[in-house]
């Protein structure tokens, strides 16, 4: 397996863990987030531009998402 295919593994793999984990902290889901970006990076390289798309979104929900929990936890109010 090259570069590019185990890049692809591991973020797929991080997306698996740390969405599970994602009750247990906040931080999991930041990152779900990165894991999701550096998903869209390797399917970008891979040349699977629609997968991409997609997981550049996911990542960016997820982004949100963990934005809006940290402000919740730092401002209870």
């Amino acid at each position: 397996m090259d570069a590019l295919g185990w890049l692809g593994l591991i973020a797929v793999a991080l997306m698996v863990l740390s969405y599970a984990l994602e009750d247990h902290s906040v931080w999991f889901i930041l990152v779900f987030a990165i894991a999701c970006g550096l998903g869209a990076i390797s399917s970008f390289l891979h040349g699977v531009w629609p997968l991409g798309v997609l997981t550049a979104v996911w990542a960016g929900i997820a982004l949100r998402r963990f934005l809006l929990k940290q402000r919740a936890v730092f401002d209870p109010g």
